[in-house]
């Protein structure tokens, strides 16, 4: 058994980007002072931002895109758990979880000191009438093979629409400056339309013009600033791609094709979708939580209410769009915090404020890729954005070193791969 200490007790729940980047900044710096443990319902990391990328170019990201998240986490003395949440109770510090390596587990009780909630959010694919048997996407490797065989073996040429469905943002505890999004993120709708067209052209299946891109916002990733995404807008044109804004949302997918909320349709054979992303449902309702049930936090990524209690990723309020390196980001802030409570770091360091940043590197097929960074959506005047064989490169880097270090990219990786990607033109 092993022996208990008197040493906080850390509990993370949710172990992919967000979870094992907030425990390893954690371990950095807080060091031996606090205890550690991990909860997820799956032992594995899913890297998600390369799986478009891995079916086009004949790869099961199954196969290449899960990492061993025990490993990881052991390295750094950090305890896994493989289980359900299944409830919260901030008030008596408490985490409902059933254990789900076999089915049957009854649900037991955890306590904690600090809470890090790095759960991600639910996609709600179940919620868009039709998807199931008309419907496709990519954001998980069942999904992304289911895609990859249709494509294969029964797509006949016909028109494709990919986009994505309304976003429901909550508004308690919301900043200022933070603005209302109408979906989740739209990288990868914008991704994935890229490669697919090349996918198409490579296997004599189409191109471009197969392809309409929608959103139901006014500009397709509005997060990336309006001279960015009119780039982009202008570029796909040219190629041929079709574009629908202002859609407000996906009413439903039926065997001929997609409608939309504002009363318009389009004629498809395929439709490739991203859905409202939903927090988890037991969050809901939660003191710590807005309307809808993401969790409420500062810029120090902590809750007002409750301090013991953080958030960061795809859980947190505060993260919009949903994107992994704002996620990121956050996590560092989470780690100099609890660091600051344990006394391991200063509280003029580990209260530096800190910008939000879109980063997004995007495969657009053929060893190119696209480079966004950019922070209007927060006030910032970034808004850069590159095409080329480099922020491919880069993109196919950054998977490999972060397997081959467990998630641990080096503080600079970051810093260099922004000025790369904007100082040299490949």
């Amino acid at each position: 058994m092993t022996q208990r200490t008197t040493k906080p007790n850390v509990l993370i729940l949710g172990g992919n980007f967000a979870g094992l980047g907030a425990a390893q900044k954690i371990r950095d710096y807080a060091g031996d002072a606090v205890e550690i443990t991990v909860i997820d319902r799956k032992a594995y990391l899913d890297y998600i931002p390369n799986i478009p990328l891995e079916i086009f170019e004949g790869r099961d990201p199954a196969v290449t895109m899960h990492m061993p998240l025990i490993e990881a986490l052991a390295k750094d003395d950090v305890h896994f758990e493989q289980a359900e949440v299944v409830a919260l109770d901030v008030g008596a510090r408490t985490v409902t979880l059933r254990p789900n390596e076999r089915p049957g587990s009854p649900c037991y009780k955890k306590t904690y000191d600090k809470l890090v909630i790095a759960l991600g959010a639910r996609l709600a694919y179940d919620e868009i009438e039709g998807f199931a048997d008309y419907g496709h996407t990519v954001s998980d490797a069942w999904h992304a093979n289911r895609l990859i065989d249709y494509l294969k073996n029964d797509y006949k040429g016909g028109h494709i629409a990919i986009g994505s469905a309304r976003f429901e943002q909550g508004a308690r505890g919301r900043p200022d400056w933070l603005p209302t999004a109408l979906a989740a993120c739209e990288g990868p709708p914008v991704e994935l339309a890229l490669s697919l067209a090349h996918w198409l052209e490579t296997n004599d299946k189409g191109g471009a013009k197969n392809i309409t891109l929608f959103t139901p916002a006014e500009l397709i990733a509005e997060d990336a600033g309006e001279k960015v995404v009119h780039q982009l807008l202008e570029a796909a044109g040219q190629m041929g791609f079709g574009y629908m804004n202002n859609t407000k949302d996906i009413v439903r997918i039926t065997k001929t094709g997609i409608e939309f909320a504002n009363g318009e349709a389009l004629e498809t054979e395929l439709n490739i979708v991203f859905p409202n992303w939903k927090p988890h449902g037991f969050l809901r309702g939660l003191p710590i939580s807005d309307e809808v049930g993401f969790i409420v936090t500062g810029m120090d990524m902590r809750n007002p209410d409750y301090p013991d209690v953080f958030a960061c990723g795809d859980a947190a309020a505060l993260t919009v769009p949903k994107l992994g390196a704002i996620g990121h980001q956050e996590t560092d802030v989470v780690g100099r915090q609890i660091a600051k409570d344990v006394g391991r770091m200063a509280p003029a360091e580990a209260d530096k404020g800190w910008s939000p940043e879109v980063l997004c590197i995007g495969d657009m097929g053929g060893g190119k890729a696209f480079y966004i960074h950019a922070d209007s959506w927060f006030g910032g005047k970034i808004q850069e954005l590159r095409m080329g064989r480099l922020p491919y490169a880069q993109k196919v880097a950054y998977k490999e070193m972060f397997f081959r270090k467990h998630g641990r990219v080096p503080n600079w990786g970051l810093p260099f791969a922004k000025w790369t990607a904007e100082q040299i033109a490949v």
